[in-house]
C-alpha cells in the first residue's frame, strides 16, 4: 500500500478523532486531496476508524461528487434542471462537448477536465450555471463555455475564471464569486436588520418551557414544506428521555427551483446560527450541526467565519452570554450531492456518516434521532424566523401572514418572468400578485412548490400562497403559454428516477413506470386507458413509498392530469381498429425476422 497515502488517511482520520460517524469528512477530504475514495483507500479509511470496508464503499458509492475512480483535476458540472434548460443549457452543453472533445460523463485524454450533468444548483436566478470544482459560473452561454474550456486548458484553475463578483457577501474574501442574490423584495423579517445576539438575549432571560411557548405563540410553521409547528417539534424533543439532545439545521436545499437558502447563508448567516442556538436553549442541547449541501462549499469559509465571531462575542461556547450552564457550539457537515438528503432522516444519516438513506418512522426524530439521540431538524429559515420571534415577541409575528400561516415566506422565483430571484412576502400572497411582482407575462402555468408541489393553471392564480392552500418550501417556477407542460413533467420526473435512493420498491420502480408511460403519451403511443393507469400507478407509489421523495414523486404527472388533463388528451389518439394498440411498433417487432429472412417484410 502507498505509504503517502496511509499516512494522509491516518492524518484525515485522527482530525476527525478516528470516529466513523465522521465517514463523511473523512472520505470527503480524502477525495479532495487524491481526486478520488480508491479501493485501497478505502482499505484504509476502514482500518483507521474500525469498521467494514462496505461501509466505506456504501458511501462512496451512494453521494455524486464522490468516486472509486478518479476524476479530472477539474470538473464541470453543468446544471440539467428545467430553468437551466429554459434558458439554454443545451447549447452550452454542445459548446462544452465540442471544445472539450468529450461527451458528459467523460474526462479528456491528458486526464485534466471532466465534463458532467447535475441536478439543480440553486442559482435557477441566474440561468444557465454550472459549478467548476466549487466555483459557480453564472449566466452562461456557448460562447463562454468555450472560453472556460480554452482558460482552463492553459490554466487549470477554476478560481481564475471569476471575473466579476457578486453583490453583498458574494463579493467578501473569504467567497469571491459571481453569484448575485437578487433579493427584489426585502421583508420585515429576514432581510431587515438585526443586531446579533438580540434574541438570544431574551430567550436567556426565560425558561425553555417559555421560549417553546412563545414559539407556539408565534404559529411559527417549519418553512421546509411540511409547514409542520415548531414549537410543537421543539416540545416532543424536550420532553423526550435521553441527556444528550441535538439540533440540525437542513441547508441542503436540492429542490429545483429553489434557492432561498443560499441568498440567508450569504447574507443573513448570523441570524440563522442564534436561531439554532435559541433551539437548543429550548431543548436542552449543546451541539448543533448545520448540514450544508456540497453545491455551497464555495459559502463554507463565510460560515467558518460567522461561528468564530460569534464564539469570539461568546454567543457560542461556555456559558453563553454569562449564562451559567448553557453550552451550546455548531459544527458544519458537509453533503456531497444527493437531493434525497434534503429528507430529515436522510439528512440524520449522512451526518451520521452513512449513505442518505431515510430511516423508518416511528420513532421520529424528536424520539431517537442523530446519533440515537432526541433531534430538533428545521431548515435555514426557520431558525431565521425563531431568532426574531425572540427579538420582537410572539405576536409581532403572528399578526403577519394569514389565519392559518403566520409571518413572512420566502420565495424563490424563476422562469419565464422579468425579475427572478428572492422575495419575501407575508403568508396569504395570491399567486396572481406574486407574477405581477416578478413581471411575469402570458403566464400559462405556475409550479408552487417545486417537483415534488403542484403544478397550477390560470383558474387558481387567484389561489393564497399559504399552507392551507398553497403550500411551498419556497420554489415558484414561471412557465409561459409556448412551454409544453408534458415535457415539463417528464423533466421532473427525470430528477426523481435519479435522485430516489432505490431503498423501496414503489419509488424505484414506481417512478421508471411513470416516466415511462409519459413518454409513450407525449411521443403519440398514448392509450385510451393511460391516464387512468398513471394516476392509479401514482397514488399506489404515494402511499406505499418509504419517504417524502417517493410520497410526493408522482406530483408532476398528477397534478398535471389534474389542471391541464386537455393536454393529456390532445397527444392520445384513438385506435384507428378495435383491438389495436399504439404503442405497438410492428416495424421494431419484425425486425429480428427481417434480419434472419434478410429480406423486408410486406405488410400494411
Amino acid at each position: 500500500m502507498s505509504e503517502t497515502l496511509a499516512s494522509a488517511i491516518r492524518e484525515i482520520a485522527q482530525a476527525c478523532g478516528n470516529d466513523r460517524s465522521r465517514m463523511m469528512d473523512i472520505v470527503e477530504a480524502v477525495q479532495a486531496k487524491f481526486g478520488c475514495v480508491s479501493s485501497e483507500a478505502m482499505d484504509l479509511i476502514a482500518k483507521q476508524v474500525s469498521t467494514h470496508r462496505v461501509e466505506v464503499e456504501s458511501v462512496v458509492s451512494f453521494y455524486a461528487f464522490l468516486s472509486e475512480q478518479p476524476k479530472g483535476k477539474v470538473v464541470i458540472r453543468l446544471c440539467d434542471d428545467i430553468i437551466d434548460e429554459m434558458k439554454g443549457s443545451e447549447s452550452v452543453a454542445e459548446a462544452f462537448r465540442q471544445e472539450l472533445g468529450i461527451d458528459f460523463g467523460q474526462t479528456t485524454p491528458d486526464g485534466v477536465i471532466t465534463l458532467e450533468k447535475t441536478p439543480c444548483i440553486g442559482m435557477c436566478d441566474q440561468a444557465p450555471a454550472a459549478l467548476i470544482n466549487n466555483e459557480v459560473i453564472t449566466y452562461l452561454s456557448g460562447d463562454m463555455a468555450r472560453e472556460i474550456v480554452r482558460k482552463l486548458k492553459k490554466d487549470p484553475d477554476p478560481k481564475k475564471l471569476i471575473g466579476r463578483l457578486g453583490d453583498g457577501n458574494n463579493a467578501h474574501d473569504l467567497v469571491r464569486s459571481m453569484v448575485h442574490n437578487n433579493i427584489r423584495l426585502a421583508g420585515e423579517v429576514v432581510f431587515s436588520t438585526m443586531a446579533s445576539g438580540a434574541g438570544l438575549k431574551n430567550a436567556l432571560a426565560m425558561t425553555p418551557q417559555e421560549v417553546i411557548r412563545d414559539v407556539k405563540t408565534a404559529r411559527l410553521r417549519g418553512r421546509g414544506g411540511a409547514g409542520f409547528p415548531t414549537g410543537m417539534k421543539w416540545d416532543f424533543t424536550r420532553q423526550a428521555p435521553g441527556d444528550k439532545k441535538y439540533v440540525l439545521c437542513n441547508a441542503d436545499e436540492g429542490e429545483p427551483g429553489t434557492f432561498k437558502d443560499r441568498v440567508i447563508l450569504t447574507e443573513k448567516a448570523d441570524m440563522m446560527f442564534e436561531g439554532m442556538a435559541v433551539a437548543g436553549y429550548a431543548i436542552g442541547a449543546d451541539t448543533g450541526v448545520v448540514y450544508l449541501r456540497g453545491e455551497y462549499a464555495y459559502l463554507r469559509a463565510l460560515l467558518e467565519d460567522a461561528l468564530a465571531k460569534r464564539r469570539n462575542a461568546g454567543l457560542l461556547g461556555n456559558d453563553v452570554m454569562g449564562k451559567k450552564g448553557f453550552r451550546f457550539d455548531i459544527r458544519i457537515q458537509m453533503g456531497a450531492g444527493a437531493y434525497i438528503c434534503g429528507e430529515e432522516t436522510a439528512l440524520i444519516s449522512s451526518c451520521e456518516g452513512l449513505r442518505g438513506d431515510p430511516k423508518n418512522r416511528p420513532p421520529f426524530p424528536a424520539q431517537k434521532g442523530y446519533l440515537g439521540c432526541p433531534t430538533v431538524v428545521n431548515n435555514v429559515e426557520t431558525f431565521c424566523k425563531v431568532a426574531r420571534i425572540l427579538e420582537h415577541g410572539p405576536g409581532w409575528f403572528a399578526k403577519m401572514g394569514s389565519e392559518g400561516s403566520s409571518g413572512t415566506k420566502l420565495l424563490s422565483i424563476s422562469g419565464d418572468c422579468a425579475k427572478p430571484g428572492v422575495y419575501e412576502v407575508p403568508f396569504g400572497i395570491k399567486v396572481r400578485e406574486v407574477l405581477d411582482l416578478c413581471g411575469a407575462e402570458d403566464t400559462a402555468a405556475v409550479q408552487v412548490g417545486g417537483p415534488s408541489g403542484q403544478m397550477i393553471g390560470m383558474n387558481q392564480f387567484g389561489d393564497p400562497i399559504c399552507y392551507e392552500h398553497l403550500a411551498t418550501g419556497g420554489s415558484v417556477m414561471v412557465f409561459n403559454s409556448s412551454r409544453d407542460v408534458l415535457k415539463i413533467a417528464r423533466k421532473f420526473m427525470e430528477f426523481f428516477v435519479e435522485e430516489s435512493c432505490g431503498f423501496c420498491t414503489p419509488c424505484r420502480v414506481g417512478n421508471v413506470l411513470l416516466k415511462e408511460k409519459l413518454d409513450d403519451i407525449i411521443n403519440g403511443k398514448g392509450a385510451a386507458g393511460d391516464l387512468d393507469y398513471l394516476e392509479s400507478l401514482g397514488a399506489t407509489v404515494k402511499a406505499a413509498s418509504r419517504c417524502g421523495l417517493g410520497q410526493t414523486s408522482p406530483n408532476p404527472i398528477v397534478t398535471t392530469i389534474k389542471n391541464f388533463r386537455s393536454a393529456y388528451e390532445a397527444k392520445i389518439k384513438a385506435p384507428a381498429e378495435e383491438g389495436l394498440q399504439p404503442t405497438f411498433d410492428i416495424h421494431a417487432a419484425l425486425s429480428t425476422a427481417e434480419s434472419i429472412a434478410g429480406r423486408k417484410s410486406v405488410h400494411t
